[in-house]
């Protein structure tokens, strides 16, 4: 008789006969195969009427969390999208992926899904953040205790929360104990190393959650491989209005000074005169990625590559951006702002000049906390970040957003827009792309925009005629530039904003964060600072 069993993220057929996706193994005698397969075998095996003896899984002693789902009181009705993507995923024998927007409640199509199966769950999410999210939502829904895997800990529980990472070290040994597999923001899952998690992993049953299915190296294909595909979709336009805030995307050109042109075009020229004389052509990521290779053994690659970077530096940072920037947060003093930054040269300027809390990777994770509540509670407005929230909060608040500098990335400008989409009574949310015009991140900001004007059922998310009609906000935009312009063309004006900024610069230098923005609110004055 065949015997299968588990061994250290594989599968160990033993007896005379082969099965689909397995090699001989000569140090154990038989064949074997990644536990990912280990579905596809039985089924196999099953329809060749062949008798087996089954010793794979061992999972984890569970109780019945359907019964604890419907006895803990906090089963929420699902919405109509919502259930048409469980029942989409069950018809699918309980494997692939869930492409919903930012705020349209993914981690309840998660819970109703692990209720469903009735079996061990292990969630894997992509940072300590999502993680205590799940953890908390989680423990309310079962009212049972939620292990924890990562940030130090290591409790496995029939339901479990990890970050990829640990998930990925403790792969071999947790691959027979669950038989559900959740992967929020599963477009993580096909990178080297965390695709193990899903091939070391014999769970029957895997559901991955995400905003955003491709990415920019095309590695999405093997999520078909390690969870199933894509089996459902929804985009951000076709639940704007309805079960996401309704939205306006704004996009302000400005334009570099004299002096940051000279340069730029300094350097840029250099960039494109390599390009030029060495034939080379850049027609994706793959191209670029050779001319990178390149500069490692060729001095002239390297000294066009920096003179781009170069480029990018000036275009992204320009004095312009900071002078929209201002007349942005005058008009939405009222409003939670996130702004967001590629770069953190860009993210410190911004959060110096005007008394802005950053967020970086650099910010430990108790004071990245404290901002980010406080956030909530209203006692800070504006939040400047890089790319360190593009995923994994939650802000129901937070209704304008503003890309002061970005890459292409489809990826990330779905997220950030997604950020200030959860749906809360009366909001609608704008987000403001502010974007050096004659420049590359003209062209960046063309392809990033096809993440939402692409999309099946697209167009203009808040009707035409509102998209047409300029609002109250505008005007006041235009008003407090016409003045500011007059005040620095009136006589001995100038000097005096000189020597605000000057004073603003010593407050700055002298105290951190919380105490600067404290001391801006308490003196009642009418300065960005009150972000």
């Amino acid at each position: 008789m065949i015997k299968i069993s588990f061994k250290q993220g594989t599968l160990l057929i033993e007896g005379n006969v082969r099965v689909p996706n397995a090699v001989w193994d000569e140090r154990s005698g038989s064949f074997r195969a990644l536990a990912l397969y280990y579905r596809d075998i039985i089924n196999y095996l099953k329809n060749s009427k062949v008798q087996f003896k089954d010793e794979v899984l061992d999972l984890l002693p569970c109780p019945d969390l359907a019964a604890a789902y419907e006895a803990s009181g906090k089963k929420l009705k699902l919405r109509d999208y919502q259930a048409e993507a469980l029942v989409t995923w069950g018809e699918n024998n309980r494997w692939g992926v869930l492409v919903l927007p930012t705020g349209s409640g993914k981690t309840l199509v998660g819970i109703r899904a692990i209720a469903g199966c009735n079996t061990p769950a292990l969630v894997v999410v992509p940072t300590l953040d999502l993680l205590e999210q799940w953890k908390k939502q989680l423990e309310e829904a079962f009212l049972m205790e939620i292990g924890k895997l990562g940030g130090g800990e290591k409790k496995i529980l029939p339901i479990t929360v990890s970050t990829y990472d640990s998930a990925y070290i403790h792969a071999e040994t947790l691959g027979n104990r669950f038989g559900l597999l959740v992967f929020d923001e599963v477009h993580h899952l096909p990178a080297a190393g965390y695709r193990s998690i899903a091939e070391f992993s014999a769970a029957p049953y895997r559901l991955g959650l995400t905003a955003t299915y491709e990415r920019e190296d095309e590695l999405h294909s093997e999520l078909s491989r390690l969870v199933g595909g894509k089996v459902y979709e929804k985009h951000v336009s076709e639940l704007a209005g309805s079960h996401l805030a309704p939205y306006r995307i704004k996009r302000i050109a400005v334009a570099l000074t004299d002096e940051e042109r000279k340069e730029y075009d300094k350097f840029y020229s250099i960039y494109t005169d390599y390009l030029r004389k060495t034939g080379i052509v850049l027609q994706g990521p793959g191209d670029f990625q050779k001319l990178v290779m390149r500069s490692g053994r060729d001095p002239e690659a390297r000294k066009a590559l920096l003179a781009r970077n170069t480029a990018r530096e000036l275009a992204f940072n320009t004095n312009s951006k900071l002078e929209k920037l201002n007349e942005i947060l005058k008009v939405h003093r009222e409003d939670r702002i996130f702004i967001f930054t590629e770069h953190n040269r860009l993210v410190h300027r911004i959060s110096r000049e005007f008394l802005i809390p950053a967020i970086t990777y650099r910010t430990p994770a108790k004071e990245r906390s404290s901002i980010l509540e406080k956030f909530r509670e209203g006692k800070y407005r504006a939040v400047v970040t890089s790319k360190v929230l593009d995923e994994g909060i939650d802000v129901p608040e937070a209704n304008i957003g503003i890309i002061a500098s970005g890459t292409g990335s489809k990826l990330a400008y779905v997220q950030r827009l997604g950020r200030i989409l959860r749906k809360k009574e009366g909001k609608e949310a704008i987000l403001y792309e502010i974007i050096t015009e004659e420049t590359t991140e003209a062209g960046t900001a063309r392809r990033r925009k096809e993440a939402v004007s692409n999309r099946k059922g697209s167009g203009r998310p808040v009707q035409e005629k509102q998209m047409k009609k300029e609002s109250e906000k505008e005007k006041q935009m235009k008003k407090e530039s016409k003045k500011e312009n007059q005040i620095k063309n009136e006589p001995g004006k100038e000097g005096q904003i000189t020597k605000e900024q000057g004073k603003r610069a010593q407050i700055i230098n002298e105290e951190g964060h919380e105490s600067r923005i404290n001391k801006e609110k308490s003196s009642g004055g009418s300065s960005p600072a009150h972000f």
